[in-house]
């Protein structure tokens, strides 16, 4: 059970969550190795999901080996990720738009807190016509520690003013729950990447398809 009166505020998660972002970082990531004449596959990629971008680099360039320009790569898939989104937009993930409406409705306070940098979650917000709707953003630079460490949410929590495990967090990836786990929090997964691993679904409360049927669990 997840009953309405448990949840004082939610903590949403940016990328796979509300944004279906981790798909345009995977293309960007695989057409830089490309370039670069390396082969990345798209289950060593998928593995990545959730982890913040000084994380991911180190995962990348050892998977490599000796001679990784780790600031070459970096570059082209900045370079690859915005002529995509550019091209394309960013999509809002299904039931978003809904539960934020209830939210605003039930008076429930939200954030976001993301692994991303400030300045790339404002722009993925921008291209996703969401610039504007999350009046506090928790992102990577605000702490010392991205997730899985909880600094994220703890630092969310106090935003909100709230307490941490009357805080509901929103994840897609195993390290996000992790880290709300850690912090102390209620935990709801919709996994942007299948399948979901026993460990991290026994931190969740619930594991979900879409943010739809969670609105249609806090409604009873």
């Amino acid at each position: 059970m997840l009953r309405r009166a448990e949840i004082a505020a939610v903590i949403f998660d940016m990328d796979g969550l509300v944004l279906d972002t981790e798909k345009t970082y995977r293309i960007a990531w695989r057409e830089a190795g490309r370039a670069m004449r390396y082969d990345l596959p798209n289950a060593f990629l998928e593995a990545l999901t959730g982890l913040a971008i000084d994380a991911v680099l180190r995962e990348i360039e050892g998977f490599c080996g000796p001679g990784f320009d780790t600031g070459e790569f970096n570059r082209l898939s900045a370079v690859c990720w915005r002529d995509y989104v550019e091209r394309r937009g960013i999509e809002v993930k299904r039931g978003f738009h809904l539960l934020r409406d209830y939210l605003d409705r039930e008076g429930v306070p939200f954030c976001l807190a993301t692994n991303s940098t400030l300045i790339n979650a404002e722009e993925c917000l921008r291209l996703a016509g969401l610039e504007g709707v999350f009046a506090t953003l928790i992102a990577r630079d605000h702490v010392e520690r991205g997730k899985p460490a909880p600094d994220i949410f703890l630092q969310a929590a106090a935003a909100l003013d709230v307490a941490i495990d009357r805080c509901l967090v929103l994840e897609d990836s195993s390290a996000g729950i992790e880290a709300a786990a850690r912090a102390g929090a209620l935990t709801v997964m919709v996994p942007s990447a299948l399948p979901v691993d026993a460990a991290t679904a026994a931190r969740c409360r619930f594991v979900l398809n879409d943010l739809s049927e969670l609105l249609e669990l806090v409604r009873g």
